[in-house]
């Protein structure tokens, strides 16, 4: 007689007594003296599988696959099992058939895979994906995609997928090319965003577009970004302001954060942060709001101190106030001047505290004026028992330092707000940066960004001075988008690029589309593209990228399970036009 095969999730009390069929993997063997037990696992869940005859094990081992057919029943009260959904029942075993045996030794236990080596899982991603973790995360990640389509869709966007063979452009990382076999020389490109594609179809009159994008950016990997391919929620709105984005941005994802995880949210609005006022106050344009501690400059306070070390043309003096500091242990101070002097290649690392007369103590205290000591205690809001600790460094390197040593206080004094999500919008961003190696001003963010000021502002401010409708989303001191007002004003965009270095013939060639476009109506459009990845990544608690992806690269940038990238044969490279140097 055939019986349908149920899954784990169909089995509940109901089917008591029944004669039911389940097939899995077999994720544990048990054996009690005469009674031997089988943890069955499936996609949904983990049953228990109970024989009286030892020859139904006969030939069966760990993460075999198999189908046993039996009577279930309920267990006795002092046996459930509260871990598992199946754990008041057990299917009492009549007979069990191999689906797929395991023929050599499994590289790794799957239930404790995670303590394994990442190359070893990642060259047996199949064996690592049934570990229940990691399983129940890509899960979740198919959850929270489909949620993000049903709120865009509810705030009227619709879905439009967009070319994977592009052409190449300048957008910050370097391109994946695609070598065309029927055009001889010429190269296709990997898209590193939908950034033409989504403003070309606000000209083409559709309203409002989002698609869950794969970019592809051959670019190093680090712990929250993954090499070769990420994706992202890309959206973007015609006629629209900053604002209008923001507040799309801030209702999609309080309601992914809030419905995926029990942490407390921050709810929208969404604090505004100016680039210039994050530097300063957090040292970073990515700043971890849990963290209370903040950054004040005292560069023009020490400029009237006898201090050589905090004075000069190019010097820049930060300090972290750290409440009720002044008890911190000389321990603490000492791990706290080796991380600063080891890890960041600090000179080192000054600092006071406040005693009860509200005096100072502190190798840095004799270098204050006494008629100044109640001037640093009012502008650093300094109180009895307070610490403070000073940095300085050249202009562009004190606020990054003051940056890590106050992310470090955060993580070394336990700070860090637990069970929480706090959001922030840094906006205004500086519209160009100098860059040394070139000697040429550079975008400092999305090139197709709106100036502040428009026209005019490029043509009348110094670049230094010009700020753009850029705006990134921080969460917990990670960056989950990017986004601008976009530049659809033809001679403001060639403005813009002339001053990075394209004159508008270059401009012409390398963006062609987006020129002619701009000379038929472009609307005013602006957008953003939270990431994917760094969502799902943040959401389970994971400090790596790739515990998130199903089947990532390695640090390196190599698939270690298909092998990738490997050779091809001469033949494939004939066709394609291309010579291997030696």
């Amino acid at each position: 007689m055939q019986y349908r095969t149920h899954n784990i999730s169909q089995i509940t009390d109901a089917l008591d007594r029944q004669h039911i069929r389940v097939a899995g993997w077999v994720e544990n063997i048990r054996d009690h003296g005469g009674v031997m037990f089988i943890d069955l696992r499936d996609h949904y869940g983990v049953l228990q599988i109970v024989m009286n005859d030892e020859e139904l094990l006969k030939g069966i081992g760990k993460e075999f696959c198999i189908s046993v057919e039996g009577t279930l029943r309920k267990r006795t009260p002092d046996s459930y099992n509260p871990k598992i959904m199946t754990g008041t029942v057990e299917l009492v075993a009549e007979s069990i058939k191999i689906l797929g045996a395991v023929t050599e030794r499994l590289p790794f236990d799957v239930q404790t895979a995670q303590e394994t080596k990442e190359e070893l899982r990642l060259k047996y991603r199949f064996l690592d994906l049934r570990n229940r973790e990691l399983h129940d995360r890509i899960v979740l990640r198919s959850e929270v995609v489909a949620y993000m389509r049903e709120l865009m869709r509810g705030l009227g966007f619709i879905e439009i997928n967009t070319p994977i063979l592009t052409a190449s452009s300048p957008e910050g990382a370097r391109d994946y090319l695609v070598p065309s076999r029927k055009h001889k020389g010429k190269f296709y490109a990997l898209p590193q965003a939908p950034q033409i594609f989504k403003q070309l179809l606000m000209v083409s009159g559709f309203d409002r577009y989002f698609q869950i994008a794969p970019c592809f950016r051959d670019e190093d990997a680090r712990a929250d970004r993954a090499p070769g391919e990420f994706y992202q929620l890309d959206f973007e709105m015609a006629f629209a302001t900053q604002e209008d984005v923001l507040k799309v941005a801030e209702e999609v994802l309080y309601k992914i954060f809030t419905k995926f995880s029990d942490a407390k949210v921050t709810p929208p609005p969404f604090e505004r942060i100016p680039y210039a006022e994050s530097m300063l106050k957090y040292g970073t344009d990515k700043p971890d709001l849990r963290n209370p501690l903040f950054i004040i400059d005292l560069t023009e306070f020490f400029s009237r101190c006898d201090f050589k070390p905090f004075k000069g043309n190019n010097v820049c003096v930060r300090a972290i106030r750290v409440p009720g500091g002044a008890s911190l242990s000389k321990g603490f101070h000492e791990k706290m001047l080796a991380f600063a002097t080891k890890e960041l290649g600090m000179g080192g690392l000054g600092y006071v505290t406040v005693n009860e007369d509200l005096s100072y103590k502190g190798p840095i205290d004799k270098f204050i004026p006494q008629p100044m000591k109640a001037e640093l205690r009012e502008t650093a809001a300094l109180e009895k028992g307070d610490l403070l600790f000073f940095i300085a460094d050249k202009r562009d390197k004190a606020p990054l330092l003051a940056g890590a040593i106050r992310s470090e206080l955060g993580r070394a004094l336990n700070l860090i707000e637990e069970n929480s999500y706090k959001f922030c919008f840094i906006v205004d961003f500086p519209m160009y940066e100098w860059d040394d190696e070139t000697g040429k001003w550079a975008f400092t963010h999305n090139p197709f960004s709106m100036p502040k000021g428009g026209l005019e502002a490029l043509r009348n401010s110094e670049p230094d001075k010009i700020t753009a409708y850029q705006y990134d989303v921080v969460l917990n001191g990670v960056e989950l988008s990017s986004g601008a007002v976009r530049n659809h004003e033809l001679e403001t965009m060639i403005k813009a690029f002339d001053i990075a270095g394209y004159p508008r013939e270059e401009l012409e060639k390398r963006f062609g589309s987006l020129y002619n476009a701009f000379k038929f109506g472009a609307p005013p459009h602006a957008g953003m593209a939270p990431g994917v990845d760094r969502i799902l990544m943040l959401l389970t608690n994971r400090e790596n990228i790739r515990e998130v992806i199903a089947f990532p690269m390695n640090k390196n940038a190599q698939d270690l399970l298909m092998g990738a990238p490997g050779e091809v044969t001469e033949q494939q490279l004939r066709e394609i036009h291309v010579k291997i140097r030696d």
